[in-house]
């Protein structure tokens, strides 16, 4: 299998996002083909490393996939020369309760794909000491394989000797150090970066990356280190698609779509077609299936509460066909929604619910649903694994319940998402369907 490397940290907030883009990109300018993943539900990462790479990058999931799943997603690495893959949070960092593959945790990924792990290490504040946090990251567990550090946010060339004196003391192999730069900090909303769409910029950016990436760090040295995975040819597998023939919202308010979901609908012979609710445009009208994604339309809920001509098609297909809206998408799907100031929007009323963000409040966390009702060619009684992340409160949910919804440890959720008939919505979304 192609060699690779897992970049992680020890904890959030060390600047693995910036190594990562600027390895991708200073890779892909030398010429060599790199295959990005990242670790865990994240719809925004893996759109950076994308523009970085000039491949889609897939998700890895431990918790919500099943092994066979992790190893067909892996296959998108077979024409590549090197995987590059994204932890999140710290190395270790999961839930308390195992799920099909793992807890959720980066180490989990690098471990079934035997994968060797760079740590991304912020030094301000210390030198030597930092020496202490990757030996014990480096012995916590022998499974893993940490073959070493990058340091990050170096505020000299003193500061710089101390600390790699300190790893050297330690045994842990130094593959560069990042000098402190402020201006290299993406902006961030909500749970995660502003979406790559919105950085007019972007490529700009990530040429900075590189170069400084370049300036600072043996990228020769983590190529020699990156090993084959050892995970096994697989068919990627979340189940069977919801329809034949499923017309996708995509556009700046409806961008939380994963691609390993989009490929395994592809494979089983769904199309899917692509429309903007933004551009007030209709939904196919020879789709079986409506699907509205997640993505943030509460910055657009003036417009999409003005789209008329979407609404009108939405309103047609549902008379005979099923609409599906996830998270951002659901909430598009009920009568309202109250942005931050406090204003109420009008959503397109298929369902009776009524979301606000005036009152936020945090709901992040994986989730396991069993359907109550079919969601398009999902039936009833069928398992999904997912996530939900968002900052809005119900403030009316008057239909039925569409699942019984259990967080990671087994606690039930109130989210159960909705449906009035063929018309479903989910706060979770659906990264895989359990067999």
């Amino acid at each position: 299998m192609t060699p690779g490397l897992l970049i992680a940290a020890p904890a959030s907030g060390t600047g693995k996002t910036t190594v990562m883009l600027g390895l991708l990109r200073a890779l892909r300018n030398d010429g060599v083909v790199v295959q990005p993943f990242k670790s865990g539900p994240d719809y925004i990462d893996p759109a950076f490393h994308r523009a970085a790479s000039g491949r889609a990058s897939f998700n890895l999931d431990s918790w919500a996939m099943p092994a066979a799943m992790l190893d067909g997603i892996a296959g998108h690495a077979r024409d590549a020369e090197l995987v590059l893959a994204e932890g999140s949070m710290g190395l270790f960092d999961g839930v308390a309760r195992a799920g099909a593959t793992g807890n959720g945790a980066s180490a989990d990924i690098a471990r079934h794909m035997g994968w060797p792990v760079v740590l991304v290490i912020d030094v301000s504040g210390q030198a030597q000491s930092a020496a202490a946090t990757a030996l014990g990251f480096a012995r916590f567990d022998h499974s893993i394989d940490v073959a070493g550090v990058i340091l990050n946010r170096v505020a000299s060339p003193r500061h710089e000797r101390l600390a790699r004196t300190g790893m050297a003391a330690a045994g842990i192999r130094v593959f560069g150090a990042l000098p402190r730069r402020g201006d290299l900090k993406l902006p961030e909303r909500h749970l995660g970066l502003v979406q790559a769409a919105e950085h007019a910029d972007l490529d700009e950016r990530i040429e900075g990356y590189s170069a400084f990436v370049r300036a600072h760090i043996d990228i020769a040295a983590l190529r020699a280190v990156a090993r084959a995975g050892n995970g096994r040819a697989a068919a990627a597998t979340t189940g069977t698609p919801p329809a034949q023939r499923i017309a996708l919202a995509q556009d700046a308010a409806f961008s939380f779509t994963y691609p390993h979901m989009l490929d395994e609908w592809r494979r089983f012979g769904a199309e899917i077609l692509p429309f903007s609710p933004l551009a007030d445009e209709r939904p196919a009208a020879h789709a079986d299936l409506v699907w509205l994604p997640g993505g943030y339309p509460e910055l657009h809920a003036g417009r999409l509460a003005a789209a008329r001509n979407f609404h009108a098609g939405l309103h047609d297909h549902a008379l005979t066909r099923p609409v599906h809206g996830e998270c951002g998408g659901y909430m598009v799907l009920g009568e309202g929604l109250v942005d931050a100031a406090g204003v109420r929007h009008r959503m397109t009323g298929l369902l009776g619910l009524v979301t606000s963000f005036a009152q936020r409040r945090m709901h992040l966390g994986y989730r396991r649903a069993t359907l109550n009702a079919p969601v398009g060619a999902l039936p009833t009684g069928a398992i999904l694994t997912g996530h939900e992340f968002h900052y809005s409160t119900i403030a009316e949910q008057p239909d039925a319940e569409l699942a019984s919804v259990v967080d990671a440890e087994g606690t039930q959720v109130t989210e159960s998402g909705s449906y009035r008939g063929a018309i479903t919505g989910t706060f979770f979304h659906m990264i895989a369907q359990q067999r």
